[in-house]
This record gives C-alpha cells, structure tokens and sequence, in this order.
C-alpha cells in the first residue's frame, strides 16, 4: 500500500513549522492578527492548561490541525499561567505592517519567556527577586553564576559540591541551567527535591570556558575581568558565559542593564545552611513554604519594591565582617535618634516607581511609554529626598548622599517631550508634548480639523435629511461611515452607498465622507508614526544612562532598608547589638522578633540568652577531678547550653530567638532585647524538629542523623549551633546515647557554641563532666497537680519531665494518665542509682582517651610487635604469656 503524501501547507503554515523547529522545548505563540494561535500540541497542552477552547484548522481535511488562540491583549494572563507551570514560551510577532507587506507577513520571535527571564511587571512579584541560575560541575569544584535579568545584577563564585545546595536554597532560582547529564545523574536528582526550581539542561558545547570568557568580555566591552575583581580561570565564569549565552539566546535585544559581574564570597557572609533556613523560617514558613508568617514577611515594612528585594537579600545573607556590620549600625542608630525625619524619608520613597526594573526595561528597549513617564516621576522625587540624606555623621548615610545622582538631564528630557500621563502604548498616539515638534503639532491640528469636520457634517446631514438618529461611526474595516436605522430607509438621498446591512441598521458612505477621512487617516497615521519615532529616539538617549540609574536605584533601595530598620527599633524598643569577635551571646531580655511583633503587646516573655565568653580566671573542675585534669579557661556563661522542660513550654522558641537575633544583628539590624553582646557567627547550624522524607526513602531519624553529621563536620568555635530532641526519633538508650555522645564532641573537639534543648533529664549530668556546660531550664509553677507554663529560662536542670501532666492537658483519658504515673515510677526505680541519679557511664580521663586514640595509630609500638611476633613458633601457653605481657604494657 503507497504511503499518502502529506498534505501541503499553506506558506503561513510553512512559516509557523519553521519557527517551531527553530524552538524546541517551548509553547510557540503564533501572532496571527489581533490573535495569538497555538497548533498542534502546543494547542492540546495551553487549551488544557489555560482554560482554552480546543478546535481545529482545516476541519473539512482528511488531517485536521488541532488549534487555539486568545486576543493579542490578552497575553501577560495566559502568559503567566503558562510560567507558573514550568513552561517556556516563545513569542512570534509580526515584525512588519501588514498594509505595507508583499505576500505573506513577516514574523520572527522576538522573545523567549522562562521562568528565570522575566522582566514585565505583570509576570513578576514587586517584592521578590526573580534568579535565573547556572552551574557548571567539575571534579573538585561547582561554578555557580545567578542573574536577575529585570535589574541586570549578575554575581558568580565557585563552591564546593557538598555546599550546592545550600548556595541554591540561599539564591531560590526560578530557573537553574545546568549541562546536559546522563540520566539519574545524583546532581541533577538532588536538584529536583528543591521546591519550585525548574531545571533547563544546555547542550555541552554552551560551557566551554573560552567561549565563555569571550562572550563575557564582549558583553561588558572589556579587556580582562580583572576590574570585577573576577578570576578569569575560575569555573565561576564558565557558568557566567554559559547564563548569558542563554539569555542572549532567549531574549534578542540589547542587555546593557547587566553592567557588571559581581564576584560572590562565602567566607564574608553568615553561611546558612537550607536545613537551617527551612527550621528558622527565615523566608518561608515550615507549614507551607509560603512567605506568610516567615521572619521575612513579618519584618518586612519597606515602602518600595526596591527596598523590600534588597531587604529579603540581606536577611538572606548576613555579614561576617565586623566594620560592615558596625557601619550599619552606625546608621541606624543615628536614624533611630531623629524619628520625625526616618518618616518623612519613608513618605518620599513611597510613591517612587522600581527603578531597577525600568531602568532594565529601558535597556532592553522593552520601556513604553508609561514607564518613561513612571521613571520621571521617581527622578522628580529625588531632589527632596538628596536633601533628608545631606548632614548626617554615620558613614554610610554619607556615603548613600554622595551617590545618589538626581539624574536631572534625564528628567528633563523625558518632561520636555512626554504628556503627564502618557498612555501605555506607542500605538495609541497621543504621548508627545504639544509644542515639543511643530510638524507634528500640524498633523495633530489636521487631523483634530477633519474630525470637526466630520461631527458639522453629521448634523448637517441629519438636517438635511430629516433622520433625526442618523449618526456616523468608524471602524478598521470600513473607515467612516453613516448608519441610518431601516426604520428611516425611505429617506436615504440617492448619493448614500449602501457598505453593509445589519439586523436594523444599514451603513452608507458618500465621496464627500471617504475624501475627509483621507486627510484625517492619513494625518493621524503620520502623527503615530513621528511619535513612535520620537518615543524611541528618547529611550534610546534615556538607555545611555543606564548606570547613572542603575546607581540611584541601588541608594533608593539601600535608603528603604536603613529605614525600615530604623521603623522596626523606634516601635519594638530594640537595642544596638554590641558586636565582638570573641564567641559569645549574652542578651538580657531578648525577644522572639516574629511572636514579639504578632503578639499583643507584654504578652511575649523576655528571656536572658548567656552563651560562652571565655573569663580571665583560670579553674579545675573540682566535680570530677581526675590525677591528669589540667587548669582549663573558664568560660563566663557556658559555651554549651543544656535546657530541659516539658512540651509547649517554650525551649524551642528560646533556641531559634538565640539564631535569629544573632541573624538580625549580622545583617546590620538592632535586636528586640534590653541589651545584647553578640560574637559574629561564621556558621548557623538548627536542628530543630524532622519530618519523614518519604519522596528520599528518608525516616524521621535518618534525616535527624544526615543533619547532626553536617553540623559536627563543619561547625567551628565560631558557629551557633542549636539543636532540638537529638536522638528522638530512635528508642530512648539510643537516643540518649547519641545525644550524649554529640553533646561531648561539640564540646570537647568543637567548641561550638550550643544550645541543646531536650527532653533527655539524663543529659543534665553533663555539666557534672563537661567544664563548659551549663544546665537552663524553662520554669513550670504546679498548681492543684496540674502545671502552668512560665515561658521563663532559669539556671539549672529541670527537676520533672512533666510529660504526665502534658499528656492530661492535652486531653488524654484519665485512666491512661494514672497508668503511665504507676509505669513511670517502676521505671526510674531500675534506671535510677541510689541517690537518685542516672546511671550513665563514667567520662573517660585524657589518659584513657589518648590511650584509645592511640591504639589505632599506626605508629603505636604494640601495633609493631604484634606484627613482628611469629605466631606459628609460639606454643599455646607461650601465646597466652605474650598477650598477658601485652596487657600490662598497655594498662601502663
């Protein structure tokens, strides 16, 4: 049987397969007219995900192509549906005017839309930046570069692999572009257990580290990268050229909004990793990812959207530089002395437009002329606000004077040659400045006389005529036209031509109509055009000075966030955190900052956090003194906290209070506390609460296990580390063991500070052992056998679980409770001794340790005789004697 040829396709048919192939991988939107049209399965996929009607092309055909469409206005809706589903669209417009084409019209994509590329207000939340990501793995490290294409900030390092995923979790990307991996490669598996983050593999060739550093150097028209303090040999900038390629690739316009590459180093910011993030909720919440309820929506009251990206940014990622941080401070502080002039301040940034996403918009010759109207507004702005700023002693309100560029020609410019309120299209007309252009004032006056003309001509038809509802009208079809109700045909003149019939209407033209609809069309057509060409010769001068904007924008945003810091003190009453390198954390009366803010007022408990601070004195630890105990530092609060009570009493609170103050201060804040000496934190570490990773094959403990190991192979003497129920989800001796045993290796061999909340009793005998361990516990009154909850951390261990009585409250049948007390008592009964404490193992001496440590060395002399002692010449009573010799040579 002989294959049917296929069918043959009509030249736009022709053009849209073309297209298509030329973008693989994306929803083709196809501009047809005032519609866009989506053919086959691009119309089987957004009719599905759009709410679309599904039909058909050629339906009378043997192969009918299934199709979709919606109005070309529509777009930024379906288009940000489309987004949010992961998906990619490419949009291909008419590029040429149909009146002027010759066959078919012209049509090519002007831009592909991804996740990661967005830069219309629409598609993007004001308030949350929007990262496009990329990395290129190597052996021994991973170049990491991140783009938010609507501002143009373009930053890259390299990392190690095990801190991949912390750097993204830290970034949240839209969009990560990686090379193309074999399947189930564990990279790219890990990377997919991220939430929201779409993954767009590039083919192998987009890496190529010449390539890439030429593309790069071309962009930013420089020699070398040496004035972006970037190592051209770094895998950084790999994965930097392979970001622009694609972005280059995607968008087809001019990117000069991305001026600079900013090099990224871990080792001057407050590493945080995503465990960690998740557990505080820094920027999401743990019950549902969302930003509702997190430390960042709570904190948040920056009045632009400027402020509040830069604002999320420096929560993210606070400093570890101690004159940084005291220079914002600094800052703040001098705000928090003049309130009257932090809320003027915040009154004049109020009504100022992003700035950073018009300024890229301009770039990218996507700024209409709205935007331009939008930009001159925020520059007419600044001349009151430059002069708020001027006069002030901190440094960096000094400095924020000095750079902000009123940009003033810019301004004036705009206001010389827009209206006030120009309209949102070039196409609509209108936007240009009587008086700016004299040709085009003239066209504006012909135009604005043929249309006098017309409204003359309508009543003197109408009189002339006696149809007292006759009226003229207009379409794109037939230009002007008279309409006359059938009611009222006999009284047509014979010099009316009938154009079209409709249910009670007919329309006519006359020559005397159609010949003043020449001059007013054409005036009008020639006014739009000369104001296009006018809009655009201005954003072209306005894009030169991209930079000059770029810089403004960044001291508007830094100017919010110094603000907003400053509204947060004066009504919380915060203190300046006095900041040190030494590792300690000594706050009295410190406060939670999200319940300090959602609770009522003096409802929330203040409690004292004293951690560490290494003393003069020198002391033996007289509780468990041994012959080889050496004089040890003492430290002035405990640089190990053991803090017990019951559930609901409020530990896991205090834990996170601890972190996130020590965040807020690093990022340049004023702390919710009477006062507060807070030693800068190289790493955060909180394990606090786990659930079942089910999607991971993880249980609750594996996951509890795979954090307590990252935290003991990376915290320092100058991390915070705070941990929440170690070992619970494991039988009780297991889980006492092991938090037992971590708690001794955080203190012998880190010196981490810590703060371990538990329902572990048993742990509290660890100060007994541990010199720098201090027991807190959270103070519970009992009343009639019940127990009320104090929410206050007082010294020393907790004398009750209190779990009984947890149990009663939350509503557990009596009967249960009565037998859990009689099960209780038999149980401390076997695991108490008999003072009453638990029976736990003696701390090995520092002799002990060195001998167990040193049995495994492979230099330990007994290692060398038992490899030399010849076994096969020894008789049994002979052997019996050596290991007898041994022994003793060991227990010497």
């Amino acid at each position: 049987m002989s294959k049917q040829p296929a069918p043959k396709l009509t030249p736009m048919m022709e053009r849209y397969q073309q297209v298509k192939a030329e973008n693989p991988g994306s929803i083709l939107l196809f501009r047809m007219g005032d519609f866009y049209e989506l053919f086959h399965e691009d119309a089987k996929t957004a009719a599905k995900l759009l709410g679309l009607t599904l039909t058909s092309r050629d339906k009378g055909s043997e192969n009918p192509v299934p199709m979709a469409g919606f109005p070309y206005h529509s777009l930024e809706g379906y288009l940000q549906k489309l987004i949010q589903a992961g998906l990619r669209a490419a949009i291909c417009e008419q590029v040429e005017d149909p009146k002027q084409a010759k066959g078919l019209v012209k049509r090519e994509v002007t831009q592909v839309v991804t996740p990661g590329t967005l830069t219309d207000d629409a598609l993007l939340d004001p308030r949350q930046s929007n990262f496009l990501a990329c990395l290129f793995p190597t052996k021994t490290r991973i170049g990491l570069a991140w783009l938010e294409l609507s501002t143009g900030r373009f930053l890259t390092t390299d990392v190690e692999p095990t801190a991949l995923l912390d750097e993204i979790a830290r970034i949240g990307p839209a969009e990560l572009l990686l090379p193309e991996r074999k399947p189930d490669e564990p990279l790219g598996e890990s990377l997919k257990e991220l939430r929201g983050l779409v993954l767009t593999e590039r083919p192998a060739w987009c890496f190529s580290r010449e390539e890439s550093l030429r593309l790069l150097l071309d962009h930013f028209g420089v020699q070398s990268l040496d004035g972006f303090d970037v190592d051209a040999d770094s895998v950084g900038v790999v994965a930097a050229g392979a970001l622009l390629e694609y972005v280059q690739d995607t968008q087809k316009t001019t990117l000069g909004h991305i001026a600079r590459l900013e090099p990224y180093r871990r080792g001057t910011h407050l590493i945080i990793d995503e465990s960690t993030r998740r557990s505080l909720e820094l920027t999401r919440t743990l019950r549902d990812g969302s930003r509702d309820g997190s430390l960042l929506d709570v904190l948040d009251e920056t009045v632009t959207p400027m402020g509040a990206r830069l604002f999320a940014e420096r929560l993210s990622n606070p400093l570890t530089d101690l004159k940084s941080i005291v220079a914002r401070h600094d800052a703040v502080e001098e705000l928090v002395g003049n309130g009257s002039l932090v809320r003027s301040v915040r009154e004049l940034l109020e009504p100022i437009y992003d700035l950073h996403r018009l300024t890229a918009r301009v770039a990218t010759r996507r700024a209409s002329p709205k935007d331009l109207g939008c930009l001159a507004r925020t520059l007419a702005a600044l001349p009151k606000l430059k002069a708020k700023l001027t006069g002030h002693e901190a440094a960096l309100l000094k400095r924020l004077e000095g750079r902000l560029d009123l940009c003033a020609d810019i301004r004036a410019d705009i206001e010389e040659i827009l209206v006030d309120d120009p309209p949102l299209l070039t196409t609509d007309g209108g936007m240009i400045r009587t008086g700016f252009h004299a040709e085009l004032d003239e066209l504006h006056n012909l135009a604005r006389g043929g249309k006098e003309w017309i409204a003359k001509y309508q009543a003197q038809e109408a009189e002339r005529t006696q149809i007292p509802n006759l009226k003229i009208g207009f379409n794109k079809v037939f230009g002007y036209y008279l309409e006359v109700t059938k009611s009222h045909a006999d009284k047509v003149p014979e010099n009316y031509h009938r154009k079209q019939t409709l249910k009670n209407q007919e329309r006519y033209i006359t020559p005397e109509l159609k010949e003043h609809e020449d001059k007013v069309l054409r005036a009008e057509e020639s006014a739009t055009a000369l104001e296009q060409e006018l809009f655009h010769a201005l954003r072209e001068r306005v894009a030169k000075q991209i930079v000059r904007l770029q810089t403004t924008a960044e001291v508007l945003a830094e100017a919010d966030v110094l603000m907003t810091l400053a509204t947060l003190a004066i009504a919380g009453g915060y203190c300046r955190p006095d900041m040190t390198t030494d590792p300690l954390l000594d706050i009295r009366d410190g406060r939670h900052p999200v319940l300090d803010k959602l609770q009522p007022s003096g409802v929330f408990v203040p409690n004292d956090v004293r951690l560490g601070g290494e003393s003069k004195e020198t002391t033996t630890d007289t509780q468990n003194s041994s012959a080889d105990t050496e004089p040890q530092t003492s430290d002035q609060f405990g640089r190990v906290q053991i803090i017990t009570g019951p559930n609901m009493a409020g530990k896991s609170t205090y834990i996170r209070q601890a972190a996130l103050l020590t965040i807020l201060a690093q990022m340049g804040s004023f702390v919710p506390a009477r006062s507060a000496r807070i030693g800068i934190a190289d790493r955060i570490f909180a394990r606090v609460g786990a659930s079942d990773e089910l999607g991971k094959g993880q249980s609750t403990f594996m996951v509890e296990m795979t954090e307590t190991a990252r935290i003991l192979n990376s915290a320092t003497k100058h991390s915070l580390v705070i941990l929440d129920e170690i070992g619970r989800g494991t039988s009780t001796y297991d889980g006492i063991s092991l938090a037992w045993s971590v708690t001794e290796y955080l203190h012998d061999c880190l010196g981490s500070r810590t703060m371990f909340a538990t329902h572990y009793h048993e742990l509290t005998e660890l100060t007994q052992t541990l010199k720098h361990a201090a027991n807190w516990n959270v103070a519970v009154r009992e009343v009639d056998d019940g127990i009320v909850f104090l929410h206050k951390i007082l010294p020393g261990p907790a004398n009750k679980s209190y779990g009984i009585h947890v149990a009663r409250l939350a509503g557990v049948p009596a009967a249960v409770v009565e037998r859990s007390r009689v099960i209780l008592e038999t149980l401390e009964a076997d695991h108490l001794d008999d003072s009453g404490r638990p029976k736990v193992p003696p701390r090995m001496t520092r002799k002990e340790k060195n001998r167990q440590l040193s049995l495994f060395h492979d230099q330990h002399p007994l290692l060398d005789e038992l490899r030399d002692l010849k076994i096969d010449e020894l008789t049994p009573l002979e052997a019996l004697e050596e290991l007898n010799r041994m022994r003793q040579k060991l227990q010497t």
